[in-house]
């Protein structure tokens, strides 16, 4: 069982940055791939990025590329977005996510456990 809380989220102008982070329970974390998915009001849940536990690879969705920077510490059970030149369209709570594996990382009903999210809110 794996638990994820979210943080970091908040409001900032568009053009500017926010790191969120997500701790995980369990001693077993560095097993998991995590991702991060986002969901804006009146949208589906979409995918954001996504770093595998084996090997590191890292996958971003094209509208955050270049912006978004996803990492993680092992040491310290927690995963970070680190999102820069934000944009009013990124605004959208944003959720962690963690599976013990996954072939399709953009789909999330391939994640297990989730966190209960947290907001960005950009302003223009």
């Amino acid at each position: 069982q794996v638990q994820l809380v979210e943080s970091g989220g908040g409001l900032v102008q568009a053009g500017g940055s926010l790191r969120l982070s997500c701790a995980a329970s369990g001693r077993t974390f560095s097993s998991y791939t995590m991702g991060w998915f986002r969901q804006a009001p009146g949208k589906e849940r979409e995918f954001v990025s996504a770093l595998r536990s084996s090997g590191g690879s890292i996958y971003y969705a094209d509208s955050v590329k270049g912006r978004f920077t996803i990492s993680r510490d092992n040491a310290k059970n927690t995963v970070f977005l680190q999102m820069n030149s934000l944009k009013p369209e990124d605004t959208a709570v944003y959720y962690c996510a963690a599976t013990a594996w996954a072939s399709r990382l953009t789909m999330s009903n391939e994640y297990n456990y989730w966190g209960r999210g947290t907001q960005v809110t950009v302003s223009s």
